[in-house]
């Protein structure tokens, strides 16, 4: 019996168990082997490991864990979890079982991209969503923002100061004549056709429509969607927000005793949506082993 199951293996649930082994309390924590950022070549806005491979910084972080003998680190992948507070089950993919007191979700989600061919293939790339982890390496540069209108006008919000020009291009419909409006009046050039194809082409991306191509030197997303990665959300019934993501508190408990919940999957109610960055999941992470702490006491 663990004291913790931290079932995730990305920043959030890294520092969970970090924290949770400081405090000497036996845990467990399983890696799948999937992480939101496992195509990011280097992770940004990260203070002392800006510009650091997310790989990297795994390997490192699993080096300092195998200094605390209460940690102990399996790559397995949990398929359900079941139980109540201080006797809980998680089963794996392997066909065991383990037991654990407390346990923190830190799966994290799944990036859902419009269906653009070749997209899927220049994600965390070349192809992004976050302008505070990848807009600075744009400076000057010529970028494309591939979507809809009320996302793409935020984006260009935040990147217009950054970069050189903007193009932003439509995944389905043409934009109407008002969202073209809106758009060319930020400083945007607007295609009047949707992107057909995106490709990678040397250090540029070239941008395909009905009407020619375009060459950038990156594209942002604003029209992708996020979900949850796993589906323990749902077969423990917790409370889930209207952003698809699992509501917790402060310290990171769900409406489920026992179960925490730390990263990208997760935030509190006052927050329209979660804050994705690294620094914040192994934020979250150490604020859900504080809870599990300060509970088991």
């Amino acid at each position: 019996m663990y004291d913790a199951i931290v079932i995730g293996a990305g920043p959030a649930g890294l520092q969970a168990a970090l924290t949770l082994g400081r405090m000497h309390r036996s845990t467990l924590l399983l890696d799948s082997g999937e992480y939101r950022n496992g195509t990011v070549l280097h992770m940004h806005n990260m203070i002392g490991a800006d510009g650091t491979p997310p790989a990297e910084f795994r390997s490192d972080a699993r080096q300092e864990l195998a200094a605390y003998g209460d940690v102990e680190i399996r790559d397995a992948a949990a398929t359900s979890i079941s139980g109540a507070d201080d006797a809980f089950r998680v089963d794996l993919a392997d066909g065991s079982a383990v037991e654990g007191r407390r346990v923190v979700l830190a799966t994290g989600v799944v990036d859902d991209l419009p269906a653009v061919p070749g997209l899927q293939d220049l994600w965390g790339t070349v192809a992004f969503s976050c302008p505070f982890c990848d807009g600075h390496e744009h400076a000057g540069k010529s970028i494309g923002i591939l979507g809809a209108a009320p996302r793409a006008e935020h984006l260009i919000g935040l990147l217009g100061r950054i970069v050189g020009d903007i193009t932003v291009f439509p995944t389905s419909e043409p934009f109407s004549d008002e969202d073209r409006r809106l758009l060319e009046a930020k400083g945007a050039r607007v295609s009047g056709a949707p992107v057909a194809s995106v490709e990678k082409d040397d250090d540029e991306v070239r941008v395909r429509t009905a009407d020619g191509e375009a060459a950038v030197a990156g594209v942002f997303v604003a029209s992708g969607t996020m979900r949850q990665r796993a589906p323990f959300a749902a077969g423990l019934g917790l409370r889930v927000l209207e952003s698809g993501c699992i509501e917790i508190d402060e310290f990171g408990r769900t409406s489920l005793p026992g179960v925490f919940a730390a990263g990208d999957l997760a935030h509190r109610a006052t927050l329209p949506g979660p804050m994705a960055s690294v620094l914040l999941a192994a934020a979250a992470g150490q604020l859900a082993a504080i809870g599990i702490i300060q509970s088991l006491a």
